[in-house]
């Protein structure tokens, strides 16, 4: 599939009622990366944005300004002192700086990008899974098809070493919705009241 199918496969089985624009600059974000990125991850920022499926955070590619300090940025060193420290996936010999991130969470796993060529739209899928070995895997598709198929259980195994999003479709939340339901008060993923609202200000 192109990425705009890709997309569109995701929007049908992942609501973005949640979801904003990002609104993002590509150019300045390729001046401070010194890579473009592929065009599904761009479609997934124009549709959805930065922000969680569940406990599964997508990078959204710099810091956003308003407290929420997720980006791909902001996660690149660690992600490549990761991929370093382990000498990543077995049989690959590409250095840390071939490796970008653009999603983290779900108890402690990595997901990111590897740069095996100038083209973005052909860089398969990496994780990092904190509780399973080898700890680095490599997925032969794209960010937006891995999300769903992680989804729709069609991996032959959990890409993962969490199973909260095997099989089972998350609710997406932006990072602005985020703030402002707990600002409100509220569980910012769910949007319910939070009880504890206002207990470690």
């Amino acid at each position: 599939m192109d990425s705009r199918t890709e997309i569109e496969a995701l929007q049908r089985l992942l609501h973005h009622d949640w979801g904003a624009d990002e609104r993002v600059d590509w150019t300045s974000v390729e001046a401070h990366l010194g890579t473009p990125l592929p065009a599904d991850y761009r479609d997934f920022m124009a549709v959805y944005g930065g922000g969680c499926i569940d406990d599964l955070i997508v990078l959204p590619p710099l810091p956003t300004g308003n407290g929420w300090d997720a980006s791909i940025t902001g996660h690149t060193a660690g992600f490549r002192e990761l991929w370093t420290m382990e000498g990543g996936v077995s049989g690959i010999d590409l250095g840390a700086d071939r490796v970008l991130p653009w999603g983290s969470g779900c108890n402690a796993n990595e997901l990111g990008w590897l740069m095996t060529g100038s083209d973005p739209n052909q860089w398969p899928v990496i994780v990092w899974r904190r509780h399973d070995s080898p700890h680095w895997a490599l997925f032969d598709c794209r960010m937006a098809e891995f999300l769903r198929r992680l989804m729709t259980a069609e991996f032959d195994a959990c890409p993962l070493s969490d199973l909260s999003l095997w099989g089972r479709v998350g609710t997406f939340v932006h990072h602005e919705e985020q703030e402002r339901r707990f600002h409100a008060g509220l569980d910012p993923m769910t949007g319910e009241p939070n009880p504890y609202a206002g207990m470690f200000d």
